[in-house]
């Protein structure tokens, strides 16, 4: 568990407030990717340790920072983050699935922009010793005023869902969680961008 007293912590805890319309000051973009950035950090040095249960449920994308790649250096470099608008709901939630095995369900991934929902599912496969979260969609669902138009599989380009468990996870899309609480959850995902998402209540 991560120590809750942390600046880091405090940072975090009232972006999460702040996006739920409780009376608490948003901190700036700059601050919270810092505080991000100090949360990875801290996980890593203390080797911090997150159960998949703690995971399940439905949360809101509160913030992310995309990336941009850099040539003379090879390398990715954060963008300035942004808080999502209000208007955009973006939720992921993750759920179990016990005949499959420990650490294996579910992924939602929806965008709800009334009238429109987009949502994607597929399996999840949970690496509790690194905090990692592997996962593939395979099935698009989009409705218009709450009337399905399209309910469908669809071939991510990934891999077929019964062969999804034998992926090496290099192979796959991925979240690699640094930081979570009751409140919120904060990762990394496989192409370098930070994201926060708060629970939904």
């Amino acid at each position: 568990m991560a120590d809750l007293t942390s600046d880091f912590v405090t940072v975090l805890s009232q972006a999460a407030a702040a996006y739920r319309g409780e009376k608490a000051t948003r901190p700036s973009a700059e601050i919270l990717v810092n505080a991000l950035l100090e949360a990875e950090k801290t996980a890593k040095q203390q080797r911090l340790n997150y159960g998949f249960e703690s995971l399940i449920g439905k949360w809101r994308l509160c913030f992310a920072t995309g990336t941009k790649k850099v040539r003379k250096r090879g390398g990715i470099v954060l963008g300035k983050g942004l808080y999502v608008p209000k208007f955009v709901a973006i939720h992921i939630s993750f759920s179990a699935n016990l005949e499959q095995g420990l650490g294996k369900g579910e992924i939602g991934n929806q965008v709800e922009l009334f009238p429109l929902l987009l949502k994607l599912t597929g399996p999840i496969q949970y690496m509790g010793k690194k905090n990692l979260l592997a996962f593939d969609f395979n099935n698009m669902l989009i409705s218009l005023f709450g009337r399905i138009l399209y309910n469908q599989k669809i071939r991510s380009g990934k891999v077929e869902s019964e062969d999804f468990y034998s992926q090496p996870i290099a192979k796959l899309p991925f979240f690699a969680f640094f930081i979570v609480t009751e409140d919120f959850i904060a990762a990394r995902g496989r192409g370098g961008g930070l994201a926060l998402w708060v629970r939904e209540k």
